[in-house]
């Protein structure tokens, strides 16, 4: 009776509604409302029944890492979820590379988002589409389903969110160079290493039809990789294994042709990690007999050559090739540009939020994993606040005692104080009140709590957004749980490597359960 209830109060407030279909679920008992607004052409509205208790409503965007773990641990008890993404799957990114050479196959990293709703009781919504664009002030995403057009049915609609989680990663970051979007290959999705595999296995088939010249041969089996990233170079270390281990046995004809290039525009590949992780990498190259160009930058790409400038002569060289992957960062997507607009980040290159992954400027809205940034606030900034809160008897100096009692509560809301203590070997509360010749003081007063803490945003860093770094990232920067997020007294869970341990975790979870799957699980761990 409730449905019919709640479908009667539908019927008697909206009557512009020009079309109505009513469905029912015998499996399920759900009732669905379907209706086309008079108000709103070419848009579909959808609602489903709620419970008498209404919940509010929270919209995800994205199903790779970030929303994938929030939805797992999200209290659908207290909130409607509905999920919208163009992807209907979870894949594990860092196996991608291994996809390319079918060292791990494509459907043993991925899990659809379906299989995961399942196990939360299929109380959570999803929705096969993409988002095309955020409207903060009136609370609704517009999206547009990518299925066959030829289907009957409108693709766009809108949903109305009380809370938004944006979650949709980041797109490749082309620099507008000519010729990349039309020749090049990618490695953002499982679709990408596909497709990079096929093109492989077609250069050699290509090689060995008769009547090819040596120079032809050698084109066709040159591979290049643009970007000396950590994506790039696991690609190219996986290709060279593919290749010599396993393609020159079956083309033994061609294997003298094979050749593969390594372009980066910086002095060494791998920059942005340790001076001896760098080195190690280039010296392994060598050995391979892999080629690294460095110093040199991608001007265009043709449908056979490769443009590039070398910075240090000015020359512009150009390179023939067979398959050319594109690898050199990520950019913002655009419908998150246009966000950034609305909500007066537009000088940013990336969404900002704070340190509880709310969107500065709009603050139903969280952002999380490679499309945001987080800017944690520093403890110097909030350094009088804290010795006031702390300074319970306000005596004008702090006591030990009274620096524990709160040191939990600042370790969670700057995380870097955390970080700085481990660093530093320091245990104890009373550690970090010692003075310059390292005696004990049994209080301080504000300016000698203010050198106590002066070194400690020294720990704060900015990582690049890439599933490579995803660890450090989580355990420097705080994840949230979503229920106390929504309170005016947001929180945080301590210790966020959590995150990326529950994320692992949630990714071996889904294939123990599941029987099709025969992939070994040691290799994520």
């Amino acid at each position: 009776m409730r449905g019919f209830t709640y479908l009667s109060k539908v019927l008697h407030s909206h009557s512009s509604y020009s079309k109505l279909l009513v469905l029912c679920s015998v499996s399920t008992g759900g009732l669905l409302v379907y209706a086309e607004s008079n108000v709103e052409s070419g848009k579909q509205v959808v609602e489903q029944n709620q419970p008498e208790s209404k919940k509010k409503r929270v919209v995800v965007l994205g199903t790779g890492w970030g929303g994938t773990s929030f939805l797992k641990d999200v209290d659908i008890s207290s909130y409607d979820v509905q999920v919208v993404s163009p992807r209907n799957y979870f894949a594990f990114t860092p196996l991608l590379p291994s996809v390319t050479c079918g060292t791990v196959e494509a459907r043993s990293i991925v899990e659809p988002v379906r299989n995961i709703i399942k196990k939360r009781s299929g109380e959570i919504q999803f929705w096969e589409a993409e988002c095309l664009k955020i409207d903060p002030e009136n609370r609704t995403v517009s999206c547009r389903s990518g299925i066959n057009d030829n289907l009957a049915g409108q693709n766009d609609f809108s949903l109305q969110y009380d809370y938004l989680v944006v979650a949709v990663g980041a797109q490749v970051n082309t620099f507008n160079t000519p010729g990349v979007m039309e020749h090049c290959h990618f490695l953002k999705e499982v679709e990408d290493a596909q497709r990079i595999r096929r093109t492989v296995i077609d250069c050699f088939e290509k090689s060995v039809i008769p009547g090819l010249s040596e120079e032809e041969r050698r084109t066709n089996l040159h591979f290049v990789i643009v970007g000396g990233g950590p994506t790039g170079v696991e690609f190219a270390a996986e290709l060279h294994d593919y290749v010599y281990e396993d393609l020159v046995k079956i083309y033994p004809s061609v294997k003298d042709f094979v050749k593969i290039t390594v372009i980066q525009s910086g002095d060494h590949i791998l920059n942005t990690f340790d001076e001896r992780i760098s080195s190690f990498a280039e010296q392994k190259f060598q050995r391979d007999g892999i080629e690294v160009s460095t110093g040199c930058r991608v001007t265009s790409v043709s449908d056979h050559f490769i443009n590039m400038k070398v910075k240090s002569t000015g020359k512009h060289v150009e390179v023939p090739y067979g398959m050319v992957v594109w690898s050199t960062g990520v950019g913002t997507r655009p419908f998150v540009k246009d966000f950034m607009e609305q909500v007066g980040q537009e000088k940013r290159r990336i969404l900002a939020t704070d340190e509880w992954l709310r969107v500065k400027g709009c603050s139903n809205v969280y952002a999380l994993g490679d499309c945001a940034s987080i800017d944690q606030r520093k403890v110097m900034e909030d350094i009088s606040a804290i010795f006031k809160a702390a300074d319970k008897d306000d005596s004008g100096t702090l006591s030990i005692e009274e620096f524990r009692d709160v040191l939990e509560d600042i370790i969670i809301r700057y995380p870097q104080v955390d970080l700085y203590l481990k660093n530093k070997h320091l245990l104890e509360a009373k550690d970090l009140f010692r003075d310059s010749e390292g005696n004990e003081r049994e209080e301080v007063d504000i300016e000698g709590f203010k050198l106590a803490l002066s070194h400690v945003d020294s720990q704060m860093k900015s990582l690049p957004a890439t599933a490579q770094v995803l660890l450090p990232l989580f355990v420097f920067h705080p994840c949230f749980s979503f229920h106390l997020c929504c309170l005016d007294s947001p929180k945080v869970l301590p210790h966020t490597c959590r995150f990326y341990i529950k994320t692992a975790l949630l990714f071996v979870d889904m294939f123990e359960e599941s029987e099709q799957h025969s992939f070994s699980l040691s290799i994520l761990l």
